[in-house]
């Protein structure tokens, strides 16, 4: 049944005998005022309760003609009538009503309280219908979770408070009117606390006022499932006043643990929850209080970290590792290249900031790199050995290993950065690093002279070097102990005007590519964008185009590929491969 027909069962039209009048009135519009008024003026009572899931499960079913269009639906009858006319009064009401249905949490009453007769799996007379028809639309905001696996439906607690979050987001997602923007995300961009005494200002219609604790609560205990991180995600992005609060909070590891843990399963979670957990740590670490203040949280037996026991760590250590997990897993399963430049970013927010790293998380960050070089050095191999094969034989067709490399180098890079960062803000607050780094200090000499990193190696090699001279005058056997105290030593003696200062990596195109894609998500998710300026329009990221030669369009792929590889091995076999002074051999070290 389309709309159209929908209405004509809502039109009613009075006529005396022998009159042939067509005047109508449209009673939809009135069937929605009647329900918003329902889920907003009825007390919530054991009475009430299966009334208010009603007519709220209807409202879902009313704005499920989306489900039914491929295209983005701009204009319909439902939506004509809630973004204007006699619902809009109502609109700040009802965004408020649906936020305090998802905190309250309210359990349905014993089945003796109910006023309208129940199914056999327990829904009412269309909350089975409306539960499938907002699967549909979660489906279509979250542009369906391609390549994952569909999450397992938890058993609801609350009926009304899962509709009513479904509902909200629904409608905050709504697109906007052709001459008005959508008034129910307005009201959620706007809301205040409620301890918040400053008026609101003349240019916000639809604001109204909610206790910010009680909020905080619900989304930190209720991010198991896929809607209530959307919810956190639209509220950290487009309210700043929840943003504020969130980030000055004392407790944020009840909000970042629920989030880390989505992360750390991901192979247990749909796509695109992973991506909006992943989302919300790059927007938290994009502040350098938060970025501080998690080093200081320490935690104490994390029981679903199961790689290794973690009797005591700090919320910044233990956030490192797992998005170091999530880029190892992504590396070997699903090799989506935006959750690499994604995770990356978010430890090069953080970078300046490392504090006190556990010395298990510093293994990582250098097992990490360690990883990417060996990769590095296989597709290398593979390229050469392709490349004179290729040469020698024109009818054997060249993989594509110039886009390897380079999405290999650019990891790598990021990798350097973000250590690069660390050791010249925070050297002397993080001595497992700079444990590790001399540990594993033979990863770094290929890249010492390496055409594409020789810039970003030069902190880097000081330090090896800096710190690998002190260990020999101290002997050649020390414990980890002693190593440990000539590195907190060293790192007071190294005098600060030696290390090059390290750029802002948030004022680099590094992060800026991890902005682009929450960007695209959010437009995506909240938006979509007609046409390809809009989402031009609603980017903060312009992209340069790289100058190419005149004749480089006229090559195939083959030629191109090849000229690529032969002016990058050429660039390699030119350069001069220095040993590090005072390298020497490694000590004995039993505890990495």
């Amino acid at each position: 049944m389309s709309e159209e027909e929908l209405q004509l069962h809502f039109t009613y039209e009075e006529k005396s005998p022998g009159s042939y009048s067509s005047d109508s009135e449209d009673l939809l519009e009135e069937l929605l005022c009647c329900l918003m008024q329902l889920i907003t003026d009825i007390p919530l009572l054991d009475i009430t309760y299966e009334i208010s899931v009603e007519a709220v499960s209807t409202m879902v079913v009313f704005l499920s003609c989306q489900l039914f269009h491929k295209e983005v639906l701009r204009q319909s009858i439902s939506h004509k009538y809630l973004m204007r006319g006699r619902c809009l009064p109502y609109t700040s009401k009802l965004v408020k009503t649906l936020l305090y249905n998802f905190i309250r949490q309210e359990k349905p009453p014993p089945p003796g309280a109910h006023v309208l007769s129940q199914q056999s799996d327990g829904g009412g007379l269309l909350y089975g219908l409306a539960s499938g028809v907002a699967t549909g639309l979660w489906t279509v905001f979250t542009l369906g979770g391609v390549g994952s696996k569909a999450a397992a439906t938890p058993e609801l607690s609350s009926p009304l408070a899962n509709q009513s979050l479904l509902l909200l987001l629904v409608l905050a997602n709504l697109t906007d009117a052709a001459d008005a923007p959508n008034p129910y995300r307005q009201a959620i961009m706007s809301f205040k606390n409620t301890q918040d005494s400053s008026p609101f200002p003349s240019s916000i219609p639809h604001a109204f006022q909610i206790n910010f604790n009680s909020l905080y609560t619900a989304l930190c205990e209720q991010q198991t499932s896929d809607q209530a991180t959307l919810l956190l995600y639209t509220l950290l992005h487009q309210n700043s006043n929840v943003r504020t609060y969130m980030l000055a909070r004392t407790d944020m590891e009840n909000l970042v643990l629920p989030i880390l843990e989505i992360l750390y399963h991901v192979e247990e979670r749909n796509s695109h929850h992973v991506y909006m957990a992943l989302i919300i740590l790059l927007i938290l670490t994009e502040d350098d209080g938060f970025n501080r203040s998690i080093h200081e949280v320490i935690l104490k037996n994390i029981t679903w970290y199961s790689e290794r026991v973690l009797t005591e760590i700090s919320l910044g250590s233990l956030l490192i590792l797992v998005v170091i997990r999530t880029i190892q897993y992504n590396m070997t399963r699903t090799r989506d290249k935006y959750l690499h430049t994604n995770c990356l970013a978010a430890l090069a927010n953080m970078s300046a900031q490392f504090r006190s790293l556990h010395q298990y998380a510093a293994q990582r960050i250098i097992s990490l790199f360690s990883l990417l070089s060996k990769k590095h050095n296989k597709v290398l191999e593979q390229a050469t050995q392709s490349l004179r094969g290729s040469l020698s034989s024109n009818d054997v067709p060249l993989p594509d290993y110039a886009q390897d490399l380079n999405v290999i180098e650019e990891v790598i890079r990021m990798m350097l950065e973000i250590i690069n960062s660390c050791l010249t803000n925070s050297l002397h607050h993080n001595p497992n690093l700079v444990y590790a780094l001399l540990y594993k200090r033979d990863l770094f000499e290929q890249f010492r002279t390496h055409p594409s990193f020789q810039d970003i190696m030069q902190n880097i090699d000081l330090v090896i070097t800096f710190f690998s001279s002190r260990l020999l005058q101290a002997g050649a056997e020390l414990s980890v102990e002693r190593v440990l105290e000539i590195i907190k030593q060293g790192a007071v003696a190294l005098p600060k005007d030696r290390l090059k200062e390290a750029r802002s990596l948030k004022d680099t195109g590094l992060c800026w590519a991890s902005i682009l894609r929450k960007e695209v998500l959010v437009t995506f998710l909240s938006k979509f964008p007609q046409t390809q300026n809009d989402l031009c329009k609603s980017l903060t990221v312009k992209v340069a185009p790289r100058p190419l030669l005149s004749s480089w369009s006229f090559l195939s792929r083959k030629d191109k590929n090849q000229v690529f590889l032969i002016r990058y091995l050429c660039l390699l076999r030119n350069s001069k491969h220095q040993p590090i002074s005072g390298s020497g051999d490694r000590w004995s070290d039993t505890g990495s």
